[in-house]
């Protein structure tokens, strides 16, 4: 068996169902193999980059190990941002990439990246983007490496891992001798039954006194599934509970207890709730820069934090914590419902303070698109298992505010790496995870224009997706950062193409909207398609999306920032 052969039948037997990659010599035999595979979808992508935002987006809701490959040398650095995004947003993830004949180490051969004679060192740019880089040196030592590389990923926080193939271990009479099937051992974090007794007891002695508890619940508690969970835990004892964007519809959003999204571009029942809040109960959180208003220093000022998290160095990285338990949070919510339910009993239902999706009348007076309205009509029309995606932009901070997911839907925006295009081309690794579910991507002109050419990808191997593409022909949030900072702006606009032609040229499905109404149509034609499908939604340029720079309000943070200008002057 070669060697690229047994590691497609090892990733086969860990269920793999996808593999995305750039075509390359040194990944010819890998494309070969995966040719054969009975189990595993080849994706050959037009960008290495949207390879490894694939197999990001393979993991991200899936649990399962998401696998990107390139070639050696530049197509295998492609691969950088992808694998960054998985570190950051705990997907496992393994990327395979060639790397040129050991035996010509140091001589300047085509593509190397040894570290010797003025070449890159790729072990360590790969170390630096990984969980581990590996470095094959005998075919027979591949099963070992595979199994070790998976297992690590999957270990504690998942992450993304590195396997570097040499060219000389593809050659014909090379082959792995002594093949077996690896073996995953996912152990479960699981929290220390102290730490849950202690915190229990807490949380019954400020329930029973009427503390006020308010959840944050971040994108670890999605990682996790443990919203039925936290649903059993809330309703049990009213907790009342405010999510990050990147926990945003861990529970349907209409559920009473839910007060709305928590950050600077959130709702203002949510700000309002936190404010008021004695206890902060975070869950899967990692208290990022905008969940925290720039990691303002007085945001839990007189106030307990109870932070439960996985990875044991999110614990007091940013705000000290009063309790914590290291653990998934499925696991810590429910030991802890089991703890408090033992001497607590439920409590009567209360009402709270929370934001209404359903009452929020946008006004429009100028007579375009809003993208705020054209939110809210996405939001009616989703179907049940929705997925939907939104990048790096305005139009996220729309999304997140008026779009309400009902149970069994999810959202995901950029991550702590926050790249553009990353949910643009990792939509299609999501597809192919949940091949049921309708996958629909949110995203900006700028967003698109950097690599949207994988609708050629989606076209060819048949992977529908749903492209909202927010044209206003701008960088919007850099323009208004440039206004407010340097009360003007620059290099921010630009010209879009025809997008309804350019989706024709590729094989895919394009509509113009330039009203909600004609937004309206075009999307329930494109759920009907199931297509690749883009709808280039020309938004009015003039609409600036909800944000404040303090928990207590807009105008606080307007007032915040006037004295801090005054105070550099």
């Amino acid at each position: 068996m070669r060697i690229y052969e047994a590691i497609v039948k090892a990733l086969e037997g860990v269920g793999v169902g996808a593999a995305f990659g750039g075509a390359g010599e040194n990944a010819a035999g890998l494309m070969i193999a995966l040719k054969h595979s009975k189990s595993i979808k080849p994706v050959i992508t037009r960008h290495e980059q949207a390879a490894a935002f694939m197999a990001c987006g393979y993991a991200m809701f899936s649990g399962r190990l998401g696998v990107c490959f390139a070639t050696a040398g530049p197509g295998a650095f492609n691969l950088f941002s992808g694998l960054a995004v998985a570190m950051s947003d705990s997907y496992p993830v393994l990327a395979i990439s060639g790397f040129s004949s050991l035996e010509w180490r140091g001589k300047g051969a085509l593509n190397e990246t040894s570290g010797l004679s003025r070449t890159p060192d790729s072990q360590v740019m790969f170390s630096a983007t990984t969980k581990k880089s590996f470095l094959l040196y005998d075919a027979d030592n591949a099963c070992d490496v595979v199994e070790e590389a998976v297992n690590l990923a999957f270990e504690g926080r998942p992450g993304p891992v590195h396997i570097h193939v040499p060219y000389n271990l593809t050659h014909q009479g090379v082959s792995v001798r002594n093949y077996r099937d690896v073996d995953l051992r996912i152990k479960p974090v699981v929290p220390d039954p102290a730490r849950v007794d202690d915190i229990g007891d807490l949380l019954v002695e400020a329930l029973s006194k009427g503390q006020k508890i308010l959840a944050l619940v971040g994108f670890g508690a999605v990682l996790s599934n443990a919203g039925p969970a936290l649903k059993q835990l809330f309703e049990r004892y009213q907790i009342p509970f405010v999510t990050t964007l990147d926990g945003k519809g861990i529970i349907e959003e209409g559920h009473p207890l839910a007060i709305g999204v928590f950050c600077d571009s959130g709702h203002k029942a949510a700000r309002e709730a936190f404010q008021a809040a004695e206890i902060i109960l975070a869950i899967g959180n990692s208290f990022a820069q905008h969940a925290t208003f720039n990691f303002r220093e007085d945001l839990l000022r007189n106030k307990k934090l109870i932070h439960i998290n996985i990875d044991r160095g999110e614990i007091d990285k940013v705000y000290k914590s009063d309790a914590a338990i290291v653990a998934d949070a499925t696991l810590a919510v429910t030991a802890l419902l089991d703890r408090m339910s033992a001497v607590l009993e439920p409590l009567p239902k209360r009402s709270f303070k929370r934001y209404d999706y359903g009452s929020d009348k946008i006004h429009d007076v100028i007579g375009k698109l809003h993208p705020g309205q054209m939110a809210q009509a996405l939001s009616r029309r989703l179907p049940d298992d929705a997925i939907v995606l939104a990048d790096a932009g305005a139009h996220l901070t729309w999304l997140g505010y008026y779009m309400e997911l009902k149970e069994g839907q999810h959202f995901r925006k950029p991550g702590g790496f926050g790249p553009m295009a990353g949910s643009v081309n990792g939509a299609l690794g999501v597809k192919c995870a949940h091949p049921e579910k309708t996958v629909i991507v949110g995203c900006g002109d700028g967003c698109y224009l950097l690599s949207g050419f994988e609708l050629l990808t989606a076209v060819q191997y048949d992977i529908p997706v749903i492209w909202i593409i927010f044209n206003d022909n701008q960088f919007k949030l850099i323009k208004i950062y440039q206004l407010s900072t340097y009360k003007e702006s620059g290099l921010v606009e630009f010209e879009n193409p025809d997008y309804v032609a350019y989706a024709k040229a590729c094989g895919a499905h394009g509509y113009r909207v330039d009203t909600l109404e004609e937004f309206e149509a075009a999307f329930d034609k494109a759920l009907k398609l199931n297509e690749p499908v883009i709808i280039d939604a020309h938004i009015s340029r003039m609409e600036i999306p909800h944000y404040s720079s303090s928990p207590e309000g807009v105008l606080a943070g307007l007032v915040e920032r006037l004295e801090a200008r005054v105070r550099s002057n």
